[in-house]
């Protein structure tokens, strides 16, 4: 035994032990978010039941079965449920949670216990409506209204289906003339008025240019005025268009509503489906989750915008980051003399790294958007003033401070690939002539460029995933544009994002619907962790390619 120790299997042992211990946790942690994510996206059945109130009185709910759950006999009781008499006051029951929809008209889920259940049902002609307000409606089709016509019966289901592709692409169109064509106005005329704004402070102009001025401005606002005035009625018409269908519905209570087909956005039939039907409906969902836009306080549409936010802001701060800290580790390296004073630096780069991310965060308000977004905003935009343009929190900020969050790692890892190349390389380039420039630059910086790469993706993976710091330097809950688009600059780095870390805690902690909020962080989280794979995966095939090039011209 003593051998067998002394011989360093036992470490051997521990620590293949320890790293399969560590895989098991990484691929049982991803496993769970992905099951609790995904599943949320495939079209359950719809269910219908008879069940017993605290009153004793028999109503009928319809609904999809999310998950059941194994209590006490006395907390169902605590609950106000009314227990058959031959039940065992200690015995245990199975609740289930049914999400019943209709917010409209009450609580869209709630719990059942299967002991005040009748045997459940399936109703074929049983519909699920995904609509833009009050989330989801369970019922059944009584009628369609096209204008002046009117479909009954089996005819019901076919018309609706064709309304809400025709409203669908209605609203698209609305969507697009408001956020770009009125965007684009607004915009224009938002910098006729800051244009006016700025020759009025300009003590420089005469009377007479100001008033040809103001003339000129006057004509081009009459001109956009026009423009809107057109967009105007175009959009009138878009939306009575998309408003004269309606469908009336009824809910599993007898009562029938009535409701536009504009607030619908997809309607289907899960009951009738078969197995290919659903996978292609999962398949749109779960496209529709990626790509579409957040509705409903984050906990209905997509997550696009939050998306897009991560990896713009994830690409300007490795923009940023990557030549200073790669300068910063050659002068330290290469230039800097050895002494007192560079351990003293050296060290408090070391401590930079375990600064905890939230002061990094009070720092970028303070330093980035207070003082150098409200210095450019006198220097630039003071007719804009009191409203600001850079000094609020914003794209710029939050990558800048991202990158000053992940600079001492950048700068450790480059320093580490800069110590490993042999003094022999640069001896070498040196007796051949080079300068120390050269042999720096031609020599020494390629052969260390996986160094430096490794940096980079050590510095992606924690920018990707932070949240406490951008909640104050530009990250916000909904941000209805994107900060790229076809509008000049056509990069808005003054523009507030989203973020999936930060709509990960929305959602799970701000959200008023906790239950519709939940798969939703699951699914999220799954996202992020995607996105941070594919990020690094990205970075370290360059890291690769950069290797063996230097390889095979070292060779």
């Amino acid at each position: 035994m003593k051998n067998w120790i002394k011989s360093g299997s036992p470490w051997i042992w521990l620590n293949g032990g320890a790293v399969a211990i560590c895989m098991i946790m990484v691929v049982g942690l991803i496993g769970l978010i992905a099951v609790r994510g995904l599943a949320h996206f495939w079209p359950a059945d719809i269910v219908e039941f008879t069940v017993t109130n605290e009153r004793g009185e028999e109503q009928i709910v319809m609904g999809e079965a999310v998950r059941s759950q194994i209590i006490p006999a006395a907390v169902a009781e605590d609950s106000g449920v009314i227990l058959p008499e031959d039940f065992a006051e200690d015995g245990i029951i199975t609740r289930h949670l049914i999400k019943q929809g209709n917010r409209d008209f009450g609580r869209d889920f709630a719990w059942y216990p299967d002991v005040t259940m009748s045997e459940w049902r399936t109703p074929q002609n049983a519909i699920m409506l995904e609509r833009r307000e009050w989330g989801d409606f369970f019922g059944f089709p009584v009628e369609m209204r096209v204008d002046d016509e009117v479909f009954r019966d089996e005819e019901v289901w076919p018309a609706l289906q064709a309304s809400v592709e025709r409203t669908g692409v209605l609203f698209d169109d609305l969507r697009r003339i408001e956020r770009f064509e009125v965007g684009r106005i607004n915009q224009q005329i938002e910098g006729l008025r800051l244009e006016q704004r700025r020759l009025a402070l300009d003590d420089t102009i005469s009377e007479a240019e100001m008033a040809e001025h103001v003339t000129r401005l006057e004509i081009e606002r009459g001109i956009l005025d026009a423009e809107y005035e057109v967009l105007r009625l175009e959009m009138e018409e878009l939306r009575a268009a998309s408003r004269r269908d309606t469908l009336v519905a009824r809910m599993a209570n007898g009562q029938e509503v009535t409701m536009s087909v504009s607030t619908i956005v997809r309607a289907t039939q899960p009951n009738t489906m078969g197995m290919f039907a659903k996978l292609g409906e999962y398949v749109y969902r779960f496209w529709h989750f990626l790509t579409g836009e957040p509705r409903e306080a984050n906990t209905e549409g997509g997550i696009f915008p939050a998306i897009f936010g991560t990896v713009t802001m994830v690409l300007i701060m490795s923009i940023i980051v990557s030549p200073f800290g790669v300068l910063a580790a050659i002068y330290l390296r290469e230039y800097a003399k050895q002494g007192p004073l560079l351990k003293i630096i050296r060290v408090s780069v070391y401590n930079l790294a375990g600064v905890p991310s939230i002061v990094f965060g009070v720092f970028g308000l303070g330093f980035f958007v207070y003082i150098v977004g409200g210095s450019l905003d006198e220097l630039f935009y003071p007719e804009a003033l009191p409203s600001p343009t850079f000094g609020r929190p914003g794209l710029i900020w939050a990558s800048l401070t991202l990158a000053l969050l992940t600079l001492p790692v950048v700068i450790v890892s480059t320093e580490e690939g800069l110590a490993r190349i042999p003094s022999t390389v640069r001896q070498g380039s040196l007796a051949l002539g080079a300068t120390k420039s050269e042999t720096l630059w031609k020599v020494v910086v390629p052969l260390a460029t996986p160094a430096m790469m490794t940096g980079v993706i050590l510095a992606i993976a924690r920018a990707a995933g932070e949240v406490a710091p951008l909640m104050l330097v530009g990250v916000v809950k909904l941000a209805p544009t994107l900060p790229i688009d076809g509008t000049f600059p056509f990069v808005h780095l003054e523009r507030s994002i989203m973020h999936l870390g930060f709509h990960i805690f929305d959602v799970g902690f701000q959200s008023p619907n906790v239950e519709a909020a939940r798969p939703l962080v699951y699914a999220t989280a799954l996202t992020l962790v995607v996105l941070i794979v594919a990020l690094n995966m990205t970075a370290i095939s360059v890291r690769n390619r950069l290797r063996e090039r230097y390889r095979s011209e070292s060779d």
